[in-house]
């Protein structure tokens, strides 16, 4: 009898033991496992004391500067928005240069050996001394645009742009032609769920974003040839140049070239235009690009958020607008 109530009870514990085990943190691995490959995972809570200084690595003179991270700010709002562009405009770029810069130093990804982010535009941030930037600007106007940049950073202290508890990849460009542009169309990937493509109106006031390029039918070929040696093209064709496909944010997805089909972000940077929203005509000898807008077009556009200031928004509005799905939080 005893035998059998032992071997009852050895029954008892295994029929326990199998769900204990296939519910252990196993399962929770996998789960994390699944996130999206393009966006490294980070914590959703941080001690934000470790980031209220940012270590700023000057390109130029190849040095790193230790400074506060709201006189960092100054410096970029000073460098990347005209200080005459509405203050609420102003508001939301200091917010979302905040949370690019903070984005980038909790990432820490070591693009900058000993830095957190550096003062090119190209790479990272635009930045600027508050020396160099007066000496930019006329005198009269010094002290005040100087003013407007202060507070539009101290107004937003400690503003910050999340989703699910996490800063966002906060990018941002100049003019976007009157429509944003998802990333995926720009980087490929997967891109980032808070980046769509959004309308903006009265951006096409600022006509001094629409730019044009002109090239003779030679320098055309040779540009090409340069990134793809395999090139040719038969000019008496009507079709030598064919569209074939736009984006959301009315930019060009691909182009037939001659032999080749290209995306509108490798033409852009074939020919060193200011964005992938242009149409080609062909004239006589001469090709030329009519280009709209300024910049990649992902995220925030600055001209659209002065527009859009204009129309009386505030900045948490601008941010919304801008940003799908997000949260303005304080650190």
């Amino acid at each position: 009898m005893k035998k059998y109530i032992a071997y009852l009870l050895i029954f008892l514990f295994i029929c326990f033991s199998i769900p204990i085990f296939f519910t252990s943190p196993f399962k929770e691995k996998n789960i994390d496992n699944q996130q999206n490959e393009n966006e490294v995972i980070v914590e959703s809570t941080y001690d934000y004391n470790q980031y209220k200084t940012v270590k700023l690595f000057h390109k130029k003179e190849e040095k790193v500067e230790q400074l506060p991270l709201d006189q960092y700010l100054y410096g970029v709002v000073s460098s990347e928005m005209p200080a005459n562009f509405e203050k609420e405009a102003l508001k939301a770029q200091a917010v979302v240069a905040r949370t690019y810069t903070l984005y980038k130093m909790i990432q820490n990804k070591g693009k900058h050996e000993g830095a957190d982010i550096c003062d090119d535009s190209t790479c990272c941030q635009a930045w600027i001394s508050k020396e160099d930037r007066l000496s930019k600007w006329k005198e009269e106007v010094r002290e005040e645009y100087w003013n407007r940049i202060i507070s539009s950073v101290n107004e937003t202290q400690g503003k910050m742009i999340t989703y699910e508890g996490k800063p966002i990849n906060a990018f941002f460009h100049s003019n976007s032609g009157g429509a944003t542009e998802a990333p995926i169309n720009v980087w490929g990937g997967s891109g980032y769920p808070y980046l769509q493509s959004v309308q903006t109106a009265g951006e096409d006031a600022y006509s001094q974003y629409a730019s044009e390029k002109t090239v003779t039918k030679k320098e055309f070929e040779q540009t090409i040839k340069k990134v793809h040696s395999n090139f040719k093209i038969d000019f008496t064709k009507e079709d030598c140049i064919k569209i074939k496909e736009y984006t959301q944010g009315n930019r060009i997805k691909t182009v037939q070239i001659g032999n080749l089909e290209l995306s509108g972000v490798e033409v852009r940077t074939i020919f060193g235009l200011r964005s992938a929203n242009f149409k080609i005509t062909i004239e006589k000898e001469n090709i030329t690009f009519e280009v709209t807008g300024y910049g990649h077009g992902v995220g925030m556009s600055q001209t659209g958020a002065d527009s859009l200031a204009k129309q009386g928004k505030n900045y948490e509005e601008i941010i919304h607008h801008y940003y799908t799905g997000v949260e303005i939080k304080d650190i």
